[in-house]
């Protein structure tokens, strides 16, 4: 399996598993962010993995930026939207293919 499959199958499962938990909790509590931004932070186990995922976030938009303004990488935005409206898991896979399908790929 080449790089490009393997990160159009992560995307793919990135966007539909985080999907799933998010329809449970809508299905349950509408779209309150309140309630949201609770269960994001409930107990040490649920904070730690937000932080980890926010922080993680983050890195990856000043990464993308910076390969941006380098002309080295796609432009960021519609990434930073779907990392906001999905995830990370979906996010980044998806950079990485587009970014993968639009740069020559060279040997090491």
């Amino acid at each position: 399996m080449n790089y490009k499959t393997l990160y159009l199958i992560l995307a793919v499962l990135g966007a539909a598993i985080p999907c799933i938990f998010f329809a449970g909790f809508i299905q349950e509590n509408g779209l309150d962010m309140m309630a949201f931004l609770e269960a994001a932070f409930a107990n040490g186990a649920a904070g730690g993995l937000t932080s980890d995922l926010l922080i993680s976030s983050f890195a990856f938009w000043a990464v993308m930026v910076e390969m941006w303004r380098s002309d080295k990488g796609p432009a960021p935005w519609a990434f930073i939207v779907v990392n906001l409206l999905i995830g990370l898991s979906f996010a980044l896979p998806l950079y990485l293919f587009v970014r993968h399908f639009t740069r020559p790929v060279h040997a090491l």
